[in-house]
């Protein structure tokens, strides 16, 4: 099987070891990732700020980067992947690139969402054995409607043992721009979040959205915890340790 790797602006600019994890479980369960090199942004910093033209715009890139291979196109963010899904909205109904934009949209998925929905996958043969908690993404719960998928995954893996964080579902407060154009509610928001993580005793707090893995490491690393902020992707990757 072959898939299509969309990795995003942060995961290319923050977090290059994730991605590398990420073909690294791909390639283990059999799947052969491809890198279409012209992908850029998907539009949604402009279309969340109202720049629909400029939204418009970078959306037919991608779709144009995407649409020379019918393989599914696989990310590990829920917001750009619910960004994708918003692209039929951008053009008019009944125009080729409308069309396209829904055929698109219908075989783009979140990395949790392929594995448990369309693979029918929980088990990657991961061992983490660490204490860890969870931090559930606004993009991915509220968003694309995937509560249980990160969890199910986590249940699987050997030697990690899961503690139920306070709040988990409550967002972070960082938002993408929400968090420049309210930054005080943005910080009281991430020092709730940063508050229940740390009574939660774990090792290591796991989220599954590069943005909200950005903003937690910073209120964590303020706060002078030593609990590690890390990607979802990582622990399900690991084969033993951090």
């Amino acid at each position: 099987m072959h898939v299509q790797l969309f990795i995003t602006c942060l995961g290319e600019n923050f977090f290059p070891e994730m991605l590398e994890s990420m073909t690294t479980l791909l390639e283990r369960l059999g799947i052969t990732p491809c890198f279409p090199s012209e992908q850029t942004c998907c539009g949604q910093p402009q279309y969340n700020s109202g720049f629909e033209a400029e939204a418009r715009s970078m959306a037919r890139r991608w779709m144009r980067t995407f649409s020379h291979s019918d393989a599914p196109i696989i990310s590990p963010s829920g917001s750009c992947v619910e960004m994708v899904r918003h692209y039929p909205h951008l053009f008019p109904e009944g125009s080729e690139e409308h069309t396209l934009a829904i055929e698109l949209a219908a075989r783009t998925f979140e990395f949790t969402e392929f594995l448990v929905r369309q693979l029918g996958v929980t088990d990657v043969g991961a061992h983490f054995p660490h204490r860890v908690t969870y931090h559930a993404s606004c993009h991915l719960l509220r968003g694309l409607g995937l509560r249980d998928e990160a969890k199910r995954l986590l249940a699987a893996v050997r030697d990690l043992e899961f503690i139920t964080l306070t709040e988990e579902e409550t967002c972070c407060g960082f938002g993408g721009i929400f968090s420049v154009l309210y930054p005080e509610v943005s910080g009281a928001m991430l020092e709730n979040k940063v508050r229940h993580i740390i009574a939660s005793g774990a090792e290591y707090v796991v989220v599954g959205e590069a943005g909200c893995l950005m903003n937690i490491a910073g209120g964590l690393h303020k706060a002078g915890s030593a609990i590690h902020p890390i990607h979802l992707i990582e622990v399900l990757a690991a084969q033993g340790g951090a």
